[in-house]
């Protein structure tokens, strides 16, 4: 699992960027982010405006592998507050470093679900008190959960997240055999329908599998409907 900047990957793309600036400027928050989950290989991918220096220390510390604002809010199709997450060893281990560069664990995190199986999440934090804090979410909400489809929305369509989304390329017969088990055929049937040995049957499964970063033929048939390359059985 990777922590990538998708900044880094195509200087001319700011309009991500743009928005998360604007919502900070608009709405009144500190700091925004945008991220997003590679719905195969469990990459982070998404841009930030917090300081680089805490950006750096986050990356080289792993936090991507278990923070609650992005492990906890992908499971909800509502706004989170981070009020909500158990204040717990992960949590800690965050946002006691967090506080050391001037972020504080007062925060919200947007989620919108994408066509590919991702999930998108918009992020935001202030330094401000609880009464302060609950009159601006009632101010914002609306505002801000238009600017996570929006934010989501310009980089599907940018481009730059298909180039660092990994969508597996499936041949046809892959994708073919692969439905054929989602509705419940064994290898042997499979092989008389294509009339194909069952060791080329397997040879085309396990290459799915491979390209799907599935242990498991279940779990490649999940990701294979999930991304929408086979239908349900």
């Amino acid at each position: 699992m990777k922590l990538i900047d998708l900044a880094a990957l195509d200087q001319q793309e700011k309009s991500t960027a743009d928005i998360i600036n604007s919502v900070c400027e608009e709405l009144g928050f500190d700091y925004a982010s945008y991220a997003t989950l590679n719905p195969v290989k469990g990459d982070v991918q998404g841009y930030a405006n917090y300081p680089d220096e805490w950006k750096i220390h986050y990356g080289s510390h792993g936090y991507h592998h278990f923070d609650p604002t992005i492990y906890q809010s992908v499971l909800s199709i509502a706004p989170v507050d981070w009020g909500r997450f158990n204040h717990d060893e992960k949590f800690n281990a965050v946002f006691r470093d967090a506080h050391d560069f001037g972020i504080t664990p007062r925060g919200l995190t947007v989620p919108v679900r994408g066509p590919y199986g991702e999930c998108g999440i918009l992020s935001v934090t202030r330094d401000c008190t609880d009464s302060e804090w609950e009159s601006l979410k009632k101010e914002v909400m609306g505002d801000l959960q238009m600017a996570a489809v929006h934010a989501h929305d310009t980089v599907m369509q940018s481009g730059v997240l298909a180039k660092a989304l990994y969508l597996p390329a499936l041949s046809t017969r892959e994708k073919e055999i692969l439905q054929w088990v989602a509705i419940g055929k064994s290898q042997q049937d499979i092989g008389d329908i294509l009339s194909i040995s069952h060791r080329t049957v397997e040879v085309h499964m396990r290459s799915g599998r491979e390209k799907l970063g599935a242990l498991t033929t279940p779990q490649a048939i999940g990701r294979a409907i999930g991304l929408g390359l086979i239908a349900p059985g």
